[in-house]
């Protein structure tokens, strides 16, 4: 398993949370999600068999949110 922390802006509420948390946990691979909105950030634990930290990052995206790089 991996760890990686994702910086993520325009997140402004719990429901926000509440939606990036779902489209991490929907994704193969993805065991443990930790979504914080202040600051802007998740921890994600996966299988690197599994998935990867572009199809992480795609799916924080698709939520309507945006990467911190």
């Amino acid at each position: 398993m991996e760890q990686i922390n994702i910086g993520i802006s325009g997140m402004s509420c719990g429901g926000c949370v509440a939606s990036v948390t779902r489209a991490l946990q929907a994704l193969e691979g993805v065991t443990e999600v930790a979504v914080t909105l202040d600051p802007g950030a998740a921890k994600v634990t996966f299988d690197p068999d599994d998935t990867d930290r572009r199809t992480i990052e795609s799916a924080i995206e698709d939520a309507g949110y945006d990467v911190v790089r």
